[in-house]
């Protein structure tokens, strides 16, 4: 066979075992959470039309999607954004819906990005977005439950940052740069390149406040004083409103109890041009990548015929997970396996004990007993295989059981009967091959 075969792609990876359940036991966590607001599940197709993700959207560019065609020669595209796609459900199913809609999704998103070696194609969200609601309390309620899904993960120290994209648009507009001037200024605020903004903007007939405002962008971050320090330079109302709404999304927050995991940072643009309100990232110690992320886009839905505002926010998964691992956060499942070993002649007995444990919501492998393995192989399998314990049957109501995490503490295997009778230093039992 191929070696090659063996391996994966650029950019995606296996995830099995123990990784894997934490992987699934955090996503079911966090899901519960969603729905402790209320929100219900949606689930959208894995590719969709490319024009759902079209320039005009102000989603992922062209050349990072992956892109194929159907038999009529439409092109298509791996979803590379969940927003767009949701977006257009609540377009199509609840047009003349005016109360609040919430849905909630795990999915995947895949996006044919190699800036960066090692940088994972294939991400897995799992997210929220609040239709027909405009309000700074829906901003506080989004942001809110995000900080709880972090807590959920265990996550004790992350920070929040808060930014506001109606506050650069602003800002733009009375600095008079048009749409594309306005996108090379970001992509420059996003380096962090100080000498390409200022050569950029000094031919502008600026006033000194907007000029200085700026250039200090990149490094407007901090507590609420930096809001009120930027409000006593500009005039744009525009930009001023989203300060505003900065201001009373904070006093909502201080109400929940979470400003200690709040930071701003006006300087926060991002590449989907489809936000326009608040737009918020989670960071954590561990990895460099946010580990949630966030905003209000009040012009989306209407692009597929609703006029409808609405915010989402999504849970990066593979990045917690990352960042979970680094912090030694990453417990082991709860749920482990009972291994119940037995011979030809045991069966039946061993069926009804499997059944027995699981109807108490046991996990139970039954192994056939060749004559193969000895006890000691069992144990190491068992462990490799996250169990708890192995279960011996060797005759009728008869069995003999290993703690495997008494094991773990005291270098020593204990075997007892079903009465609860400890044998201690044990090292073979009837049927199993070895000492």
């Amino acid at each position: 066979m191929n070696e090659r075969l063996l391996h994966t792609p650029e950019g995606v990876r296996d995830i099995y075992n123990a990784e894997c359940e934490k992987k699934r036991l955090l996503e079911c966590r966090l899901h519960h959470r969603l729905h402790l607001y209320g929100f219900q599940d949606i689930e959208t197709p894995v590719f969709e039309f490319f024009d759902i993700f079209s320039k005009e959207r102000g989603t992922v560019s062209s050349k990072e999607m992956y892109k194929f065609f159907d038999r009529e020669g439409n092109t298509l595209v791996l979803r590379p954004d969940m927003t767009p796609p949701i977006a257009r459900c609540a377009a199509k199913y609840y047009r003349d819906e005016r109360m609040p809609v919430r849905f909630c999704y795990i999915g995947n998103t895949f996006v044919n990005n190699t800036s960066y070696q090692g940088k994972l194609k294939q991400i897995t969200q799992l997210g929220a977005e609040l239709i027909n609601d405009a309000s700074v309390e829906a901003d506080a309620e989004m942001i809110a439950m995000t900080v709880e899904c972090l807590l959920d993960a265990g996550l004790t120290r992350f920070q929040v940052e808060i930014g506001q994209a109606d506050f650069f648009r602003g800002l733009m507009e009375e600095a008079g740069m048009d749409v594309d001037e306005s996108e090379e200024l970001r992509v420059l605020i996003e380096n962090k390149n100080m000498f390409g903004m200022e050569e950029m903007i000094s031919g502008k007939p600026l006033s000194a406040g907007v000029k200085e405002v700026i250039l200090k962008l990149p490094e407007l971050f901090g507590t609420l004083d930096r809001l009120l320090y930027v409000k006593q330079k500009i005039k744009n109302a525009r930009a001023l409103a989203a300060i505003d709404r900065l201001e009373a999304l904070y006093a909502l927050l201080g109400a929940y109890g979470y400003e200690r995991y709040i930071t701003f940072d006006l300087g926060m643009l991002s590449k989907f041009n489809y936000y326009t309100g608040i737009i918020f990232r989670a960071y954590t110690f561990g990895t460099g990548d946010a580990v949630a992320t966030g905003g209000r886009y009040d012009s989306l839905v209407g692009q597929f015929g609703k006029e409808a505002p609405a915010i989402g926010m999504a849970v990066l998964v593979n990045q917690l997970l990352s960042a979970l691992a680094r912090q030694k956060l990453d417990a082991l499942p709860d749920a482990r396996n009972i291994l119940v070993v037995y011979g030809k002649n045991q069966c039946l007995d061993a069926v009804a004990l499997a059944k027995q444990l699981r109807a108490q919501d046991r996990r139970v492998e039954l192994l056939l007993d060749t004559g193969t393995f000895s006890h000691e192989e069992y144990l190491s399998y068992a462990k490799r295989m996250n169990g708890e314990e192995i279960i011996y049957v060797i005759g009728t109501g008869n069995t003999r059981q290993v703690i495997l995490r008494q094991a773990h503490e005291r270098g020593r295997d204990h075997l007892r009967d079903r009465n609860g009778e400890y044998k201690a230093g044990r090292r073979h039992r009837q049927g199993i091959k070895g000492k």
